[in-house]
Order: C-alpha cells, then sequence, then structure tokens
C-alpha cells in the first residue's frame, strides 16, 4: 500500500513553514524551539513511538505512529538536509504481570510471571520468547502499511551495554531522580522505591525491592530480597531495569530523542520524565498530546473493555488511507471510534484525493492527502463514493463483486479492479459493510398517493433521458420534479421520499449519480414497482 512514503517531493519551504497543518506546524516547533535550526550532534534528528509488548498492536499504535510519520515527513520538507530516523522502541524487558487472555498456554506463560517478555517461553511456539513473537507481530504490522522505522528492543539496549552510560549517569543521580518520583506515589510504595529493579540471577525475575545501598564510583547499588538477604549487584549489562518513568526518561537521554508524542492519559508522566532526563542533564524531545478515544457511548475506550475498533475491524469495512484520515483530524480532540465513522471518513479520503491534483501548492500542503501519502496521493479516475458504492449493493442485491462492477463499468468505462485498485477495495468493503451493518437496519415503506404521482412524473422524464447523459442532466431532472410537487414539502423532503421508498433509508446519494451509476432502464424499472406497490426489499 502506498501509503507514508519517506520520500516527499521538493516544496516551497516558505509555504510549508506558514502552513497551519498540525504536521507542519508540529515541525516548525521541532526545528526552531528544539533544534535552534541545527542538526543534532549525534548526525540526524530522532522521532520516536514507544509500544508495551505485552500485548498485540492495536488501533493506538497504528494512530500513534501514522501521525508520528506525518510529522516527519512535513519536517523533511522544512528541513530537507537534515536526517531523520524513527525508532519503534519496544519495552520487552519489562516482567510479564499477568496473563494475556487471548493466547494459548496460559500455564506455559504462568510459570514464568515476572520475568523480562524477552525470558517468557512464547506460548505460539514459533519464537525465542513471547516478547520476541509479540514484536515480530508489531513488525509485520507496521510494515503491512509501509511505515519506514528502525525497530529497538530494550532489552538489547540493556544487555548490549548501549544502555550503560546512561544507567552510570542515573546512579548518579540517583537521588535526585528518586525525589522527582517519590510525591507521585503512595505511602507504602514510596517506603521501597527505586528508580532501579534488579534482574533476580537466579529467578530471572524484574523485582520490585528496596535498594539500601548505592556506589557511584563502583557502578554497583545492593538490595534487599524478599527473605532478607542482602545482594550486591552492577547497574549495567542488562543486571538491572530502571521503572517505567525513570526508564523513558532516560530512554531520552541516551538515545537523543527529539520528537514524540503521547496520549492524554500520560500527561503527568511525560511532565515527570521531561524533568529525569533534565536532571541527568539532556533537553527533553518536543512533545504533542493527542486526545483519546471514545465508544459509542463517549466512553473511553479500553482494550480491556473491548468498547472500541481495532485496525483489523476498520479494515473489513473501509481501506487504511481512511483510517489515516481518520487519525489525521484534529488529533487534539476527543473522538468516537465506531463503526459509523468509517463511510464518512472514506468518502472523504475520496474527495481529498480527487481534489489534490487541481490544488495549487499552498491548498495541497494543507490537504491531508499529502500528509497520508507523504506528499505524493494515488490518482485514479475511477471514483466513486462508499456511499454509493452501499446503495448499488443495496438495490443489486447481490454480494458479488462482480454485479457490482457491471454497473461500475458502464459509469466509469474501462474501470477494473486492476486498473483502479483503490475502488477495487472499496467494492469488496462496501459488500461487507452492508451486509453487517446497513441491510439489518433497512426498513422500505410504501409510497402515499402524493408521492407515487411525483415518482410517476420522475419516471416519465427519466424515460426522455438519451442514451448519453450526464449525472447532472439526471440530478437536474430530480429536481425539477420535486419542485414541482410543492405538496410532497422542500426537496431535501423529496429526495427522502426517494431513499426511503426505493433504498429503504433515510439517506441516500447523490441521485442523478445514482442512476447515472445503476442505469436508466433499470432506475424506470426501480420506479414501476415503487409505483405498483411492491415490496422493494425482495
Amino acid at each position: 500500500m502506498p501509503m507514508m512514503s519517506l520520500d516527499p517531493p521538493a516544496q516551497d519551504r516558505d509555504l510549508a513553514l506558514s502552513s497551519n497543518a498540525w504536521p507542519f506546524q508540529e515541525a516548525r516547533a521541532l526545528l526552531e524551539k528544539r533544534l535552534k535550526g541545527k542538526l543534532p550532534d549525534k548526525g540526524y534528528v530522532l522521532f520516536e513511538t514507544g509500544y508495551g509488548p505485552s500485548g498485540l498492536p492495536h488501533i493506538g499504535t497504528f494512530g500513534e505512529v501514522v501521525r508520528t510519520t506525518m510529522v516527519r515527513n512535513a519536517f523533511k520538507v522544512l528541513a530537507p538536509d537534515m536526517p531523520t530516523k524513527l525508532f519503534c522502541f519496544s519495552d520487552d524487558m519489562d516482567g510479564l504481570r499477568k496473563v494475556p487472555d487471548n493466547i494459548p498456554n496460559k500455564d506455559l506463560v504462568k510459570a514464568h510471571l515476572g520475568k523480562p517478555l524477552t525470558q517468557v517461553p512464547d506460548p505460539f511456539g514459533t519464537h525465542d520468547s513471547f516478547g520476541a513473537h509479540n514484536n515480530a507481530r508489531l513488525q509485520a504490522f507496521l510494515d503491512s502499511f509501509g511505515f519506514d522505522y528502525e525497530f529497538q528492543s530494550a532489552t538489547d539496549w540493556y544487555t548490549s551495554g548501549r544502555f550503560d552510560t546512561a544507567l552510570l549517569r542515573v546512579l548518579e543521580c540517583y537521588d535526585k531522580v528518586k525525589d522527582v518520583v517519590l510525591p507521585t506515589l503512595g505511602e507504602e510504595r514510596r517506603a521501597t522505591y527505586s528508580p532501579f529493579l534488579p534482574v533476580c540471577p537466579e529467578t530471572g525475575i524484574v523485582l520490585q525491592v528496596p535498594v539500601i545501598h548505592t556506589d557511584a564510583k563502583a557502578g554497583t547499588i545492593v538490595y534487599k530480597r524478599e527473605d532478607g538477604q542482602e545482594v550486591e549487584t552492577i547497574v549495567t549489562g542488562g543486571a538491572v531495569k530502571l521503572q517505567w518513568k525513570a526508564d523513558w526518561g532516560t530512554r531520552w537521554f541516551a538515545l537523543g530523542v527529539d520528537y514524540e508524542m503521547s496520549g492524554k492519559d500520560l500527561i503527568d508522566s511525560v511532565k515527570l520524565s521531561s524533568r529525569i532526563c533534565s536532571i541527568l542533564g539532556a533537553t527533553s524531545p518536543q512533545n504533542l498530546t493527542y486526545e483519546l478515544f471514545l465508544d459509542a457511548q463517549g466512553q473511553k475506550i479500553s482494550k480491556s473493555k473491548g468498547n472500541g475498533l481495532s485496525v483489523e475491524d476498520w479494515l473489513k469495512y473501509g481501506n487504511a488511507e481512511s483510517l489515516a484520515l481518520f487519525m489525521y483530524q484534529k488529533p487534539k480532540a476527543a473522538k468516537r471510534l465506531h463503526f459509523d465513522v468509517i463511510p464518512r471518513a472514506i468518502d472523504e479520503y475520496l474527495t481529498f484525493v480527487e481534489k489534490f491534483p487541481g490544488q495549487d501548492e499552498k491548498t495541497q500542503l494543507a490537504n491531508p492527502a499529502w500528509h497520508i501519502h507523504g506528499g505524493r496521493p494515488p490518482e485514479e479516475k475511477a471514483h466513486l463514493s462508499y456511499s454509493i458504492l452501499l446503495n448499488l449493493v443495496s438495490v443489486c442485491h447481490s454480494e458479488d463483486p462482480a454485479v457490482l462492477w457491471h454497473y461500475i463499468s458502464r459509469y466509469a468505462p474501462g474501470a477494473t479492479p486492476e486498473n483502479a485498485p483503490m475502488l477495487g477495495v472499496l467494492v469488496e468493503r462496501a459488500i461487507a459493510y452492508y451486509k453487517d451493518f446497513v441491510l439489518p437496519e433497512k426498513t422500505y415503506r410504501s409510497a402515499t398517493e402524493a408521492e407515487i404521482a411525483a415518482m410517476a412524473e420522475l419516471r416519465t422524464k427519466l424515460a426522455e433521458l438519451p442514451d448519453s447523459f450526464s449525472a447532472e442532466e439526471a440530478q437536474n431532472m430530480v429536481y425539477e420534479v420535486g419542485k414541482g410537487h410543492e405538496n410532497l414539502g422542500d426537496l431535501k423532503a423529496w429526495f427522502q421520499v426517494l431513499y426511503q421508498v426505493l433504498l429503504g433509508q433515510d439517506q441516500g446519494p447523490r441521485m442523478g449519480t445514482f442512476i447515472a451509476l445503476y442505469g436508466v432502464k433499470e432506475t424506470l424499472a426501480l420506479l414501476d414497482r415503487a409505483i405498483a406497490g411492491e415490496d422493494l426489499s425482495k
């Protein structure tokens, strides 16, 4: 799928600098406020997203990576000479706290609770560890959307020694780091808190135990186990890991992260981790706080509750580009994420792509299609709205894509699933959406005498259309008939009559386009059945 190109075309930098599109605003703040217009000493600008691999990738994972990539693409336009990287960082050295519900061989995993995820056996039997399995799933997930990123493993950073300098720096600043975290903890937790979590050399479990002595020069700590035994350990080489808030700030310090966004629920954690990063001697990343998703009832979406959409749900009924559009729009506003938002998102996406070639450069930079496709939206002439496709499925009473393509090829001669791949995907998705959500809600009604008279006049006029006619001509004809039957109400009421009687719903497509797609002969037959009082649900 040609999404998220990281080779955006050369653009007028002044236009990009003045663009109000939020990815350009974020990129501009990163360039001017954090970087002061200069390339970091490490030689590249680092964008990061984090991932907790105790579960599978979800829609929030997609949202964070796609939005970060949009900012990265915008930054490439503002600073084309500055190399950039995106790290997708997996916290796979975290101790597994509970057995997930959606895995096989639960007893196998249960026997290893508390160990780093990369030391827990893979219940699926396909990888060296549970962490490796979920990391592979994450990478396959990201690769399927064409994201450009570098995968990073916490286990690798800790055990390879690449975190050693940062860990020793935390040890030097031990009391200051600890004092930042303590006020956020309950009384009982404060009594035993330490930024360092030793990994037990005997059991491999990540221990939450009190640290009773630190030695910055030696690079060691002494902790007290539950059995009362005092144990000395180095803090380097994977012998310990950091508590997650200290870990986040230390990671920013160690990697030199320049940009990372996070959800509203992590605002306090961002502040705390930023203070830790500052104590260690670095500047925290430029941050965007995005709002969380809501379900159909306006409640916060929770993975444990299962009250939201998954990426798989969305892709069953829509394309990935429309999901990217949903993520692009108003990231700082809470939005309902439910099945009924999919058709609108698809049609809005199609409209943005269709308008793009005819827009000037300034308008293109503000077009979401630029950000979804890294400045290179696809060009496909055979555009039909998703709502039109849904209604075509309805009147055809068929779930066979070939039947729909029979009508589509007449409306757009030469269009095939091969040369119009975007439309090909949407045809199949529309069939699925219609079957699961539209069909169960359909309620046809019979027309009144006044409505029958109006439809009879419409039938007469449509029969006079020439073999070659435009959707606009058909639309104007429907308008004229409606204007002549004021007893039905305004034009909106007239169109609702057609939707309710012919399609069994309160809302519907632009009728001129529908007639051009479905065909005059077929539309006349549909009107004849309605006028005769037949049951159009069959």
